[in-house]
C-alpha cells in the first residue's frame, strides 16, 4: 500500500478511485509519469483525438525547481498544445550571455538577433510551474471533449510486454489493479522503474565532478542574463560558477564542488551560506538578506540507453537518456521525444500507418541524443579538465578569446540546446537556407498580423512560398493540408526562400521539413510522404 507523504508544489491530480480498479481494461497509450515529458505527449495525442491515460506515483507537481531553462523550440512546441502563452508571461524572458574567466569578462552573446519570432530565445522558469501549465492545458483540452486522464498515486509496480500490447500492475491506496497497454511510454525519470522492471541500463559516462545547485530568494539587481564564471574571483567556488534569475526573485547559483565530497557535509545550510556570501560579496560589495529555497548536488552523466524502442514499450526523456544540465539539455530534449512520437503513436494506432513509424521515433530521438550527448561531454570536458595539459589549453582558450574573436566559439560553457536536424530526411531540391534544410525544425517569422508556427495545422502541411498555390495531396488516407504564401514577409524570404523566387516544404505533424523543392512536384511530394512515413519511397 501507499504511503501517504507528499513534497508538493501543486496537488494536481489528486487520487480517485476509478471503475478499471473492478475490472481489466485496455488503453490505446498508457504513460508511466506525469512530468514535462509525460504531460506533453498526452497532451499531444489527446488533441490529435487518441486517448492517453497517464499513470503518476505521486499527486501533482513536486517540490524543488529542477529544470529551470526552456528554449524557444520548447516555447513553440508548448504554443502548439496551449500552454506557451502562460509559460512566457510568468517565465524570465533572456537571450544574452556572459562569459567570465576569474574577474574579467572574456565575451558576451545573443541568442535571438534577428526578429520576428513570436516566442523569445529562452525563458527561465521553475519546472513544476511548466508541469501547471501543461495540467491547465490538459484541463482546457478535457472540457472541450479530448480523450486524457491523469490518475495520481497510481505506482507502476510489474510490466509485462507481449507481442501486441503490455500489461501493466499498478499500486494504489486502494489496492493493486491491473490494465492492458496497445503501447506504454515510460516517461518515469532518470531512475525509471520502467527501465529497472525489464532489466535494461545506460551507457555512456559518468564524469568525475559534482555540482551544488542552490536556489536563493533575494532581492537583487543583477540582469536578466545567464552569467557564467571559469575559475570564479570568489571562495569556495570550485572551477566554475553559474547564475540565473528565476521568477519570484528566485536566482539559481550552481558551485562545481569537486569530486571527492561529502554530500551531506556540503548540504549543510552553513557550508551553502558560505559559498553565496563570497559570492555576493565578490560581485556587489554586500551580502543582501536572502532565503535558501532549495539546494541539491548532482553529478554530471552522459548516457543513454541502447534503443529507446523495445516492442511495445518506448523510453522517452530522461528514462531513456541523461545528460549534464548545462546547455539546458534535459527537459528540452525531453520534451521534443513528446513531440516527435505522438503524432507517430496517432498515425499507428489509426491503422495509417505501419509500426515501422515508430522506429523512426527511435532512431531519430537515439540521433539526438547523442547529439546532445556529444555536446554536453565537450561542454563538460571544457568546463572540468582532468589533466595539466587539458586545464593549460583551457586556460590559453579563455585568455585569447577575451581579446580575439576567432577563439570565442572554443569556449564552451555549454553549448545550449538547439533541435536536433535528423539526417534520414527528405530529399531538398531547392538548396535554400541551410537552417530550414529537410530534418530540421521550422523556424518562425512574421506572416500577415501573425506568424509562420501558429499558422501550420497539426497534420503533414504544403506550405509554397512565392510562386502558385499546390494543389491537393494525399497519400493513402491522410490528406495534406495546404498553406500558400504568395507575398512572402523579407524574413520569412530570407529563411525559407533564399535566391530562390519560390519554394514548396513539405512540413511533419512535428514541424520539422520532410522535404523541399523550387516547385510543386506529384511525385516528389509522394516519395517524401512515403519516407516521412517510414515506407520504403515510391520511385
Amino acid at each position: 500500500m501507499l504511503d501517504d507523504r507528499y513534497d508538493l508544489e501543486f496537488r494536481l491530480w489528486p487520487y480517485g478511485h476509478v471503475p478499471d480498479q473492478d475490472t481489466t481494461a485496455r488503453h490505446p497509450v498508457v504513460i508511466v509519469g506525469a512530468g514535462p515529458v509525460g504531460l506533453a505527449l498526452a497532451l499531444d495525442l489527446s488533441l490529435r483525438g487518441t486517448p492517453a491515460l497517464v499513470l503518476d506515483d505521486s499527486e501533482g507537481a513536486g517540490m524543488g525547481s529542477k529544470a529551470i531553462c526552456f528554449s524557444k523550440r520548447t516555447l513553440d512546441i508548448a504554443t502548439r498544445l496551449g500552454a506557451g502563452a502562460p509559460m512566457v508571461e510568468k517565465g524570465v524572458v533572456w537571450q544574452v550571455g556572459r562569459v567570465f574567466h576569474r574577474d574579467a569578462q572574456v565575451f558576451e552573446f545573443d541568442l535571438q538577433p534577428d526578429p520576428g519570432h513570436r516566442n523569445p530565445a529562452f525563458i527561465n522558469l521553475q519546472q513544476p510551474y511548466f508541469e501547471r501549465d501543461l495540467f491547465e492545458a490538459i484541463q482546457r483540452a478535457q472540457a472541450e471533449g479530448a480523450p486524457i486522464e491523469i490518475r495520481g498515486r497510481n505506482r507502476v509496480t510489474a510490466v509485462d510486454p507481449g507481442a501486441d500490447g503490455v500489461r501493466v500492475e499498478i499500486d494504489t491506496p486502494d489496492g493493486p489493479y491491473a490494465l492492458e497497454a496497445d503501447w506504454l511510454v515510460a516517461c518515469d525519470g532518470a531512475r525509471s522503474p520502467t527501465r529497472t522492471m525489464l532489466g535494461l541500463g545506460f551507457e555512456g559516462r559518468v564524469f568525475e565532478d559534482n555540482f551544488l545547485i542552490a536556489d536563493v530568494r533575494m532581492t537583487a539587481d543583477f540582469p536578466t542574463e545567464r552569467w557564467f564564471w571559469f575559475q570564479p574571483p570568489f571562495d569556495g567556488a570550485g572551477d566554475s560558477a553559474l547564475l540565473h534569475k528565476q521568477p519570484d526573485d528566485i536566482w539559481r547559483i550552481d558551485f562545481q564542488l569537486g569530486w571527492e565530497i561529502e554530500r551531506s557535509r556540503e548540504l549543510e545550510p552553513d557550508r551553502i551560506r558560505a559559498r553565496v556570501d563570497a559570492m555576493l560579496s565578490s560581485q556587489t560589495g554586500t551580502v543582501p538578506d536572502y532565503e535558501l529555497v532549495w539546494t541539491s548536488i548532482y553529478t554530471f552523466q552522459c548516457r543513454r540507453m541502447e534503443r529507446f524502442r523495445h516492442g511495445r514499450v518506448l523510453f522517452a526523456g530522461d528514462s531513456a537518456h541523461q545528460v549534464s544540465p548545462f546547455g539546458a539539455r534535459g527537459a528540452n530534449s525531453g520534451v521534443q521525444d513528446a513531440d516527435n512520437l505522438a503524432w507517430k503513436l496517432d498515425l499507428v494506432l489509426r491503422g495509417h500507418a505501419s509500426d515501422a513509424l515508430i522506429d523512426s521515433y527511435a532512431s531519430e530521438r537515439e540521433e539526438a541524443a547523442d547529439e546532445n550527448i556529444l555536446n554536453s561531454s565537450r561542454a563538460t570536458d571544457f568546463m572540468t579538465p582532468k589533466t595539466e595539459i587539458s586545464r593549460m589549453f583551457r586556460d590559453a582558450v579563455l585568455d585569447l578569446a577575451g581579446r580575439h574573436a576567432f577563439a570565442r566559439p572554443m569556449v564552451n560553457s555549454g553549448r545550449l540546446s538547439t533541435p536536433c536536424t535528423y539526417r534520414q530526411a527528405g530529399e531538398d531540391a531547392l538548396g535554400g537556407p541551410p537552417e530550414t534544410r529537410p530534418g530540421a525544425a521550422c523556424v518562425d517569422a512574421p506572416v500577415g498580423e501573425g506568424f509562420l508556427l501558429e499558422r501550420l495545422p497539426r497534420g503533414f502541411t504544403l506550405l509554397a512560398i512565392g510562386g502558385d498555390a499546390p494543389p491537393p495531396a494525399a497519400r493513402g488516407d491522410i490528406a495534406v493540408d495546404r498553406l500558400h504564401l504568395p507575398a512572402p514577409t523579407a524574413e520569412l524570404a530570407a529563411r525559407y526562400l533564399g535566391d530562390s523566387p519560390s519554394a514548396v516544404y513539405l512540413i511533419r505533424p512535428d514541424l520539422h521539413i520532410a522535404a523541399r523543392w523550387p516547385d510543386f512536384d506529384a511525385r516528389a511530394v509522394d516519395r517524401a510522404l512515403a519516407q516521412a512515413l517510414g515506407e520504403r519511397p515510391c520511385l
